[in-house]
Parts: C-alpha cells; structure tokens; sequence
C-alpha cells in the first residue's frame, strides 16, 4: 500500500492512531475505536515507525508494551495532540464547550462511593464528553498511561503537578460493640492502646496522633495492629467482623454508626482529616473537558454526606 503523504494532517492522523493504540492497548481494540480496520491501524504503526526510524512497541501473541523511545513518542504525541485540540477549539470559537475523552484515575472505594454522583451529572451535563473511569488505590502514571487526572486522598509532595484541594475527609475512631471487654467503652486516648487494631499503612500504621478540637491538647497512641490492609472497604468489613478498631473515613462508616452495629471511640478526640486533591500535569492549555470536570468536582464535594471544605492554608 502506497505510504501516505507528508502533510501535517497525516502526520498528526498517525499520531492520533499510535496514541489510540497505546490507550486501548491493543490493535484490535484501537481500530474499534477509531472506526477502522486492524490492517489499517498495523499499516499506520509501521508508517510511523518507519517515518521516525524507531521501533516504537514490542509485540508478541499474547502482549503488547511501548519501548523506550514508544515512551517518549507518546509523551510527545499526546502533548501535540492536545495543542492542536486546543488551537482547533480556539480558532472554532467552542474553547468553553467540553468534548473529547477524558481518562480519570480515583481511589477505589472513594471512587466506587462518594465520587459516582458528581461524575454523573457532569457526563449528563456534558454529553460530548466521554470518561475511563479508572479505580485503583496508587500514584497516577500520567504520561505513560495517558491519564488527564487523578483524585488524591491524602497528602501530595510532586511539585510538578497541580494540585486542586476540593474537601477532607473526616475520621472516627471506630470498633464493634463489646470489643474492649465488659464494662464502658474507651474513653480517652490511652485507653485506646489495649485494643487490636485494623490499620491502613498508607495513612497510619502503628500509631495514631490525636487532638481536642478547641484545644491545644494531643496525644500520641501506639497501636497493636492484628491486620493491616491497603483497603477501606477489608478494613470495614473486618471491624464489624471483631477484627479490631480502626480509625476510617467518616462517610463509609456513617451508616454503621447510626444503626449501632459500630461505635465511637473516645468521643472529643480526632485525628486530622484527609485533604482530597485533584491533580493534573502542569501545562500551558487545558481542554475544556478538564477545567470543567475540575469545576464540577470542586463545587460538588465540600457539601457531599461524610466531607467538609478544606481549610484555608
């Protein structure tokens, strides 16, 4: 088949169909996607490669991965791509008007939850707008796996991302009934180190920091965990199975509380509440799609059951 000439728009035709491949991870699925054939999708990876003179994925039967120079090409292919989006948007008069794709990564039981209804009423008020909704509790890979962005729980120490702070989530010390033996629930904070413990590694581990709202008053608890896991929807569970206490997201144990079927330790003391941010790559344009998505989320979930807005500061 003749190669296809050296316009820009072939250019930036192969461009878009490698980033497609990368995305939808295989050929096949790739050509679903852009309305074509595998033949087609195949014969423009090779143009492009041959065009470049680099080998820009490895594949086999069964897997497909980028190379290293794969790497840099998607990098650089998604960031083209995106400017002339955005110059296309401009020129058209539509820069407001959110369209396209937008890939999102979100903390699993945050995303499965709390987050589902605001992503709702933007898709219905945005119907050019499609998302990858993606659930997974880790870091966000941005260019590698072409994420436009993540919502964090917890603390962000990249500074080569934005970071949009939309609310915090409060915690409560929280055990079955019963769990402490005969007699009162704990009531302060040294009480606290004689239970087992459920723990959560990545927001605390062995030890809890705890304050009296309106006071300058702390303390420092060393914990005995029985289980630690890297899931808030295990830890739940095994807290109502008698596992242990542990110290969770305000919104995910809301309903066991009011129903009795868990607790609240040490009434009066808290620990610091969990910042929630939006992050995305620092760039000189953004597609509408994005800034309105950030918008949405921004206003939507101070006032959500179980969050509050984020501090000043």
């Amino acid at each position: 088949m003749k190669e296809p000439t050296s316009t820009g728009l072939d250019r930036l035709e192969l461009m878009q169909t490698f980033v497609r491949i990368v995305e939808a991870g295989s050929l096949s699925a790739a050509a679903a996607q852009l309305g074509s054939t595998q033949p087609t999708v195949s014969r423009r990876l090779q143009w492009l490669e041959k065009r470049l003179g680099l080998r820009l994925l490895q594949r086999s039967t069964h897997a497909m991965r980028l190379t290293e120079d794969g790497e840099r090409c998607y990098a650089h292919a998604k960031a083209l791509l995106e400017s002339w989006a955005a110059v296309e948007a401009d020129l058209r008069g539509a820069q407001q008007q959110p369209r396209g794709h937008l890939r999102v990564l979100a903390p699993h039981a945050f995303g499965q939850e709390v987050l589902v209804a605001p992503l709702a009423r933007f898709l219905a008020a945005h119907p050019e707008v499609s998302v990858d909704w993606l659930l997974e509790d880790r870091e966000a890979n941005f260019i590698a796996e072409g994420i436009d962005c993540a919502i964090r729980v917890g603390d962000v120490q990249d500074p080569s991302l934005v970071a949009v702070r939309l609310a915090e989530v409060p915690r409560v010390l929280v055990a079955p009934p019963g769990l402490w033996g005969a007699g009162e629930p704990p009531r302060t904070p040294a009480d606290l180190a004689a239970l087992p413990w459920v723990t959560l590694p990545r927001f605390y581990r062995d030890e809890l920091d705890l304050h009296q709202p309106g006071t300058t008053r702390r303390e420092h608890v060393r914990l005995t965990p029985r289980l630690r896991t890297d899931s808030l929807y295990a830890a739940r569970s095994a807290v109502r199975a008698g596992v242990g206490a542990a110290l969770l997201s305000a919104w995910l144990v809301a309903d066991d509380l009011a129903s009795g079927r868990l607790c609240q330790l040490v009434p009066g003391w808290e620990a610091s509440p969990l910042p929630v941010y939006l992050l995305y790559p620092y760039a000189r344009l953004y597609p509408a799609r994005l800034r309105v998505f950030a918008d949405v989320m921004r206003q939507a979930m101070p006032d959500m059951a179980g969050m509050r807005p984020p501090r000043a500061g």
